[in-house]
């Protein structure tokens, strides 16, 4: 089989390949045995058939109509492995000439991977503001904390703000009742604004007993972006009462003894959740900055099927109606201009953020160990509240392991972007990456073997700067 590659855009090629049909003599005897299972001829017992007899009784342009498609995909495959193009979705494939027991010749055009000019990733600097613990951040956990072992008690007097309620809602939209709207008994926390747009509001004021009507626009559901008739009695009224914060509270909802225990663990838990913040914003500002520096040009299939996947999911819930859509989108103070364009200018930066990571991925030969890809399954079983056996039977099932692969794989390198970064804070003090973007091992021993080879072969300049930037790394 020969194989050649054109170079249609710096995202697409067009790979030509030329089959000798002695190479598909294995695809003729595999469909030859097919057919005489399916084929009974007077005489023969079934699979026994001749193969000119079973030609003879359904022509050869079917025989070979079957055995090109047969033959395709896997020389196309091999055509791709052999020329070492990283392919990107499905190909476009033509066959472009069938010159029975002479050739099979094809093209196959499909988008692939675009080389990317890296830079040196040990030049990046990422400014970013300290983890600081104030008394208000620590008071506040403690109220929260409090709250959960408050007792809810009953009031007679008007509703304010944190009051909890007991709610009647029903809703008409042109004067016909709306039934996913309709509830009764319903406990909410007044401020809270987790209900329907506006409530807060017209709650606060309100007494247990009252009744009260007040027009908004529904969010969702098949009258979503309509204006609609709210409904709205009140059962019940209920303070929420918290306990003193003393030793016997800490005694009561913690580990300690004494409540300045306690709030010393809930001063190390802020600085814990700040610290994650902290990592978040360091991961995006190194992307940010890389992406801005890079350039990478993008496969318009690809990005056009994130599109199409985020407006399917968009209007999916609103039965494809466009119309609802865009009375939502109106009622936001948006437009479907504006959501075309965000939504493609997201599309992009996810292609290029993708394969920008595949490109380091590749350059410092990056590949998931057995932890990470465990890591990652034990974390999304708790997403999804499934067996970690359950999940992958599922993701099998999906054809979405390597996907999952992937996304381990870039993950990985983005922590390795931020170790090899130069990372501050804005009072000018250097922040320690590696509890949250630590080198994975492996890569991190290639790196090494790499400049020691460079170093045995007298490469002592090369040999220098892989050291300088493996120290800068760690």
């Amino acid at each position: 089989m020969k194989s050649t590659v054109e170079q249609l855009s710096p995202t697409r090629v067009r790979i030509n390949v030329e089959v000798p049909f002695t190479e598909l003599e294995p695809d003729f005897d595999r469909a030859f045995k097919a057919l005489a299972q399916q084929v009974r001829l007077p005489g023969f017992r079934p699979g026994k058939a001749p193969r000119k007899l079973l030609e003879a009784r359904i022509g050869r342009g079917a025989v070979l109509e079957q055995v090109v498609n047969d033959a395709l995909p896997a020389r196309y495959s091999e055509a791709v492995t052999s020329t070492e193009v990283k392919p990107l979705g499905q190909p476009e494939i033509e066959v472009t000439k069938i010159e029975d027991d002479v050739e099979l010749v094809f093209t196959a055009e499909v988008d692939i991977r675009p080389d990317i000019s890296l830079p040196d990733l040990s030049t990046l600097t990422v400014t970013v503001d300290p983890v600081e613990v104030t008394d208000e951040d620590v008071d506040a956990e403690l109220q929260n904390l409090r709250a959960r072992f408050g007792t809810l008690t009953g009031v007679e007097r008007p509703i304010v703000e944190g009051d909890f309620v007991s709610l009647d809602l029903s809703a008409t939209v042109d004067g016909e009742e709306v039934p996913e709207a309709k509830t009764e008994g319903l406990s909410h926390e007044v401020g809270s604004g987790q209900l329907i747009e506006g409530l807060d509001e017209q709650l606060v004021g309100m007494s247990a007993g009252e009744t009260k009507e007040f027009t908004t626009a529904l969010a969702a559901g098949a009258h979503a972006g309509k204006d609609a008739v709210v409904t709205v009695t009140v059962g019940s009224v209920k303070e929420r009462e918290l306990p003193e914060a003393d030793d016997e509270f800490a005694q009561l909802a913690s580990e300690f003894d004494t409540i300045e225990e306690l709030k010393e663990s809930l001063t190390d838990q802020v600085k814990r959740y700040k610290s994650i913040e902290q990592a978040e914003k360091i991961r995006d500002a190194a992307l940010e900055m890389l992406l801005e520096q890079v350039e990478v040009p993008l496969p318009e299939s690809i990005v056009q099927a994130q599109i199409d996947e985020t407006v399917h999911n968009a209007i999916h819930g609103l039965d494809h109606d466009e119309a609802k859509f865009e009375a939502m989108l109106a009622e936001q103070g948006s437009s479907r201009e504006e959501f075309d364009a965000d939504t493609r200018s997201s599309a992009e930066k996810a292609v290029k953020t993708q394969l920008l990571m595949d490109a380091i991925a590749d350059d410092l030969e990056i590949q998931p160990g057995q932890n990470d890809i465990t890591e990652r399954l034990m974390l999304m079983s708790r997403q999804y509240g499934m067996e970690p056996q359950q999940l992958i039977q599922a993701l099998q099932q999906n054809n979405q392991l390597p996907v999952l692969f992937a996304d381990v794989r870039r993950g990985l390198a983005v922590a390795a972007v931020v170790e090899a970064a130069t990372v501050k804070d804005t009072e000018g003090a250097v922040v320690d990456t590696s509890e949250f973007f630590g080198r994975p091992t492996e890569a991190e021993e290639l790196i090494e073997a790499a400049a020691a080879d460079a170093e045995a072969a007298g490469a002592e300049d090369e040999a220098g700067e892989a050291d300088e930037d493996e120290d800068d790394t760690k």
